[in-house]
């Protein structure tokens, strides 16, 4: 049996796992652009603002090891064409040019995304650099050493936690986001305010409704940002913070693709050529709140999908349970995180969507030391479902997201989560944990609503 791994970052490592695991008289070649995997793309501002000192200890993984274990790892290999019918590979070595050709009797596709560079013009100047890579986070931080002022185009979390680094680091930073409101895909406007207020508070510098439409040089050796309004800002370098799109090429008219270019996999991870499978960022998943497909590259779901795709290749084990898009940043010491749909989202999907507001200190007033918990809480009026969650305090509330994300999995209602059995002790919580009273919160306003007692 002979497995070939197209990409290995999260998702093909993964898969390489659970190769070796489950069959182990495979063979199996790794085929990867770069000298080094498992580059956590986390680790940029990590490493900007001081936290993480080397970027190489951030690597979870090395060739070497699965090349002890039997694995034959081809790195700085570009994989140019791949013929599923035939069920070959033709790849060229980075280093010497050379074109191999390779055969597969299953072959996994984790070829991950790209980088989806904005139309602006000007954006090729060497002043304007990216930070999705390894090498790009190298070349971020190098030039960041001789510069002051830096602006960081984007307001999701790449762009957010970008600009803590960076203040962090010493630096002047504005922020600029196209859009009206910072993290607008994962939190609702009430989290969102207290995000750009808690940047703010940091001496970052934040413009929504901005859209940047040219970069140009000035004289004395600057960068002219302009906007669409004639507004200009000066900077010395600009970070790019934008979207990714799925790096499907290889594989266009061999199986199903989705409009975006995503591979469309079963629950099994498998493609509609039963030979292929894929995992990653260059696939869609299972969105639970929507019950449909939807892009959501997350370094979460590519280890999740890699894993099932490397034990699913010979005998179907298991199935992909979807996802609530579950995700949190650390932001100056406060936590935020969110899972499953904001209200906007929600509305957009058709629910008869309404939310509530929870603010109240975590645990009992007379316990020495306390901080304040925010929780937004999104439901659906008809089914009473629990549709989704946003949480952001100084308290870890991270865990709290991840216990939401279950409820929304299991399809369970505002009135489960309000009595769900939680632990309870002064040091952690008051007698009804704080997901218990958002949802008493979510049960009272339906009962105002319907003018029910």
């Amino acid at each position: 049996m002979k497995v070939a791994i197209i990409g290995c970052t999260h998702a093909g490592i993964s898969a390489m796992n659970e190769c070796l695991k489950y069959y182990p008289d495979a063979e199996i070649t790794v085929y990867e652009r770069h000298a080094d995997i498992s580059y956590l793309s986390c680790a940029t501002y990590l490493h900007i603002g001081g936290d993480v000192k080397d970027l190489g200890d951030v690597f979870y993984a090395n060739p070497e090891e699965f090349t002890k274990k039997g694995v034959h790892m081809r790195m700085q290999h570009d994989v140019i064409k791949i013929d599923a019918q035939a069920h070959t590979i033709l790849a060229q070595n980075l280093k010497t040019r050379e074109f191999l050709h390779d055969k597969y009797d299953k072959l996994i596709v984790a070829t991950g995304s790209r980088t989806s560079i904005p139309v602006i013009a000007g954006i090729e100047n060497p002043k304007i650099m990216l930070c999705k890579t390894c090498n790009q986070a190298h070349q971020l931080s190098a030039a960041s050493k001789n510069n002051h002022k830096i602006a960081v185009l984007g307001g999701g979390y790449a762009g957010v936690e970008l600009a803590e680094g960076f203040v962090k680091s010493g630096h002047e930073v504005v922020l600029f986001q196209k859009n009206d409101q910072l993290l607008d895909e994962y939190v609702d406007a009430t989290i969102s305010e207290r995000v750009k207020k808690l940047l703010e508070d940091n001496h970052v510098t934040v413009l929504t409704s901005t859209n940047v439409t040219r970069f140009s040089d000035t004289k004395d050796g600057h960068l002219k940002i302009s906007t669409e309004d004639d507004t200009e800002y000066i900077a010395d370098m600009v970070a790019i913070c934008p979207g990714v799109l799925p790096q499907s090429d290889l594989l266009k008219g061999q199986v199903n693709i989705a409009k975006n270019g995503a591979i469309i996999t079963n629950a099994y991870m498998q493609t509609s050529d039963p030979d292929i499978f894929a995992a990653g960022d260059v696939t869609e998943i299972q969105y639970n709140p929507t019950l449909t497909s939807k892009y959501i590259p997350l370094a979460s779901h590519a280890v999740r999908q890699g894993t099932l795709a490397g034990m699913n290749l010979f005998k179907r084990r298991r199935k992909s349970m979807g996802s609530q898009a579950t995700s949190g940043m650390l932001l100056f010491g406060q936590t935020i995180a969110c899972t499953g749909l904001t209200l906007n989202a929600a509305k957009d999907a058709n629910y008869d969507a309404h939310h509530v507001y929870f603010e109240s200190n975590y645990r009992p007033d007379f316990m020495p030391t306390n901080t304040k918990i925010n929780i937004e809480l999104v439901y659906d009026r008809k089914s009473r479902r629990i549709l989704g969650a946003q949480f952001m305090s100084s308290h870890e509330v991270a865990q709290s997201a991840n216990t939401v994300s279950v409820i929304i999995q299991n399809n369970n209602t505002i009135d489960d989560l309000a009595y769900v059995d939680m632990l309870f002790s002064p040091n952690f919580d008051e007698p009804f944990n704080y997901l218990n009273l958002v949802a008493q919160k979510a049960i009272d306003k339906e009962l105002d609503y319907w003018g029910m007692d």
